[in-house]
């Protein structure tokens, strides 16, 4: 999205969306889906490219899917993929006639060699998509995985189209630290479906939930997604031992799995939370609503590092979606989405004690929070929809195509 505002959408593109992601695996392959599925909803040829360890049936009939079939080893798929796209993707794009190729980070870019220069004789365009920064690696992966970054970064400023990113904060930290034009430089933000993440249709099975679960008579604290040592969920467990003194009622309700939940059980036994903080495991993207509805309030406890800085988190769309307010940490991901609305909760710092202070503002207000969560979904259906959002990814494909032209020209 270019600040020269929006202008009439490309018509009938051929896009292939390369991804090193492994279907089965990747906990994001639902806002992935969601951007590919609208892009074909808007009259395009999307084809998705990626690994999958089986073969499996993909209900959206719109995008066709090509599965290159990798079980998963790090490292070792990765690069085995990028092989088999070094010799493969060439003679596709020959013989597809490819408008777009869109791809990211995580696929290493001398796999795109060859398409280079097949590229230009189809005046294929070549896209890096950047969704985020290297983030909690550590050792010899996370030294690998910043080396693949900047080479991807690098090669894509010589050699390719563009480069989109994921906000406009994090578009200009890339091309200060790489020497980008900005104005070379595009943005499609994270998005919600309000058709699914749709407070009315989830009332009655929210309810139900929250009485199976035994949460009735309690003020439900909600976070889903992953867990790792660096999303602030520690400090969020701890802030919970802070107000079970004074709110016993208040309940911790995390969904999801990951790295760091281990150590997020055995901290809830060592301090005895276990009445004050509950787990579940991950659930179907298409029930997550229900278990957002069942919520009083909802958080995303991210520090002010620089993994999460730049960040636009899909579950802070999603709660403000369903209409939540959410308790968030004041960093730019944060408020570049929320402002000053009243559907947000900010907490100066994420430690236990901030946490906790801002919980109990939650529940002190608790009577207003209906109302304050409003100003959340009205946000969303503004900017977030998918549906605006791959509008904004096409308007700077179309840009990408206006500049060759006048390039050519010249």
């Amino acid at each position: 999205m270019f600040s020269g505002g929006r202008t009439s959408g490309i018509q009938n593109a051929r896009i292939l969306w390369v991804e090193s992601a492994i279907l089965d695996a990747q906990l994001h392959q639902a806002s992935l889906f969601e951007i590919l599925s609208h892009l074909a909803k808007h009259g395009h040829h999307v084809t998705f490219l990626a690994t999958c360890p089986r073969r499996r049936k993909i209900s959206d009939r719109r995008v066709e899917f090509l599965s290159i079939l990798l079980r998963y080893a790090p490292i070792i798929s990765t690069g085995m993929f990028a092989i088999i796209l070094f010799f493969f993707l060439p003679f596709y794009v020959a013989r597809e006639s490819i408008d777009f190729i869109v791809t990211r980070p995580d696929v290493p870019i001398f796999a795109f060699f060859p398409s280079l220069i097949v590229s230009k004789a189809k005046k294929t365009k070549l896209v890096l998509d950047i969704r985020s920064t290297p983030v909690e690696v550590r050792g010899f992966q996370s030294h690998l995985q910043k080396i693949s970054f900047s080479a991807s970064v690098i090669v894509a400023k010589e050699f390719f189209d563009g480069i989109t990113v994921i906000t406009h904060p994090m578009k200009m930290e890339i091309c200060k630290t790489f020497s980008i034009d900005p104005s070379s430089v595009g943005v499609w933000t994270s998005g919600v479906s309000l058709s699914l993440f749709s407070p009315e249709k989830t009332v009655p099975d929210s309810e139900g939930l929250k009485r199976l679960l035994g949460f009735s008579n309690k003020f439900v604290v909600f976070y889903h997604g992953a867990m790792s040592p660096t999303r602030g969920l520690t400090e969020t467990v701890e802030a919970m031992k802070v107000l079970a003194v004074k709110y016993p009622n208040v309940v911790l309700f995390v969904l999801g799995t990951g790295t760091h939940l281990p150590a997020l059980k055995a901290l809830v036994e060592t301090e005895g939370l276990r009445d004050q903080v509950v787990f579940h495991e991950p659930v179907k993207y298409e029930s997550v609503p229900k278990f957002i509805g069942m919520a009083d309030v909802c958080i995303v406890p991210l520090p002010d590092h620089p993994y999460w800085r730049f960040q636009c988190p899909l579950k802070l769309m999603e709660y403000l979606a369903m209409g939540k307010v959410v308790v968030v940490t004041d960093i730019t991901a944060h408020r570049s989405v929320i402002g000053e609305a009243k559907c947000g909760i900010y907490v100066s710092s994420n430690e236990p004690s901030e946490i906790a202070r801002s919980i109990a503002y939650a529940y002190d207000n608790r009577s207003s929070l209906e109302e304050w969560g409003k100003s959340g979904r009205t946000i969303v259906r503004e900017k977030y929809t998918w549906d605006e959002v791959a509008k904004d990814l096409e308007t700077y494909l179309l840009l990408i195509q206006h500049r060759i032209r006048v390039e050519a020209r010249l």
